[in-house]
This record gives structure tokens, C-alpha cells and sequence, in this order.
């Protein structure tokens, strides 16, 4: 940690971006989606307004932004989401647009 405080911009250890994104991804699929994912068609838009640090909290939203009948599959649907994660000061650390392939309800859209 000594390197991190004296040699670093930010004075402490980050937590790598890449893992923040997977994190993000894995809480909000946790919460939202599981069992209905067909499959990730991809993401856009994905931001780090600022740093999550070694030891910080996470804590995630999701909403849907659009959502499309397949026109191949009419059990299923394109939904776009997008996932944001702050850390325990409400502070934004990452956001994303996430495309996904998903089942639909029985009987509805």
C-alpha cells in the first residue's frame, strides 16, 4: 500500500476498471435478469466518472431503456439497459449500456 499512497494520483489503491464493469454487470444481472438472458449482444456507452477505491462499497441501479420484439424468436426480445454503480457516498464509479437477447414472459411483452 505504501506505493499506492506516495507514488500514485490518487493516494490509494483503485480497483481495476475492468473488474468495477464485471461487478456492475454481475450485481445488476443478480437482481434483474437471471434466468431470462438468452444472450449479451453488447455494451456502449461504458464511463468511470470516477474512481471505486480498494475497500469501498458497491451498490448498483438498472433501467430499462428500450426494449423490441425479436423478429426471429416471438418468445424472446432485444432490451437495452443501463447499469450504473455508485460507491457508499452515492458517488457514480461506473456506468454502461448493456444490448441483451431475453426471454419474454408467457402471455406478454
Amino acid at each position: 500500500r505504501h506505493f499506492c499512497e506516495t507514488q500514485t494520483e490518487w493516494g490509494q489503491p483503485l480497483v481495476n476498471s475492468l473488474f468495477t464493469l464485471g461487478l456492475l454487470i454481475g450485481i445488476s444481472v443478480n437482481d434483474t435478469t437471471v434466468g431470462t438472458t438468452i444472450a449479451n449482444l453488447g455494451m456502449s456507452d461504458v464511463k468511470f466518472p470516477h474512481p471505486l477505491f480498494q475497500g469501498d462499497s458497491v451498490h448498483c441501479t438498472t433501467e430499462v431503456i428500450t426494449k423490441r420484439e425479436s423478429r426471429s424468436r416471438p418468445d424472446a426480445g432485444i432490451v437495452e439497459f443501463e447499469h450504473k454503480a455508485f460507491n457508499q457516498h452515492d458517488v457514480l464509479v461506473a456506468v454502461c449500456r448493456r444490448q441483451a437477447f431475453m426471454k419474454k414472459r408467457k402471455g406478454g411483452a
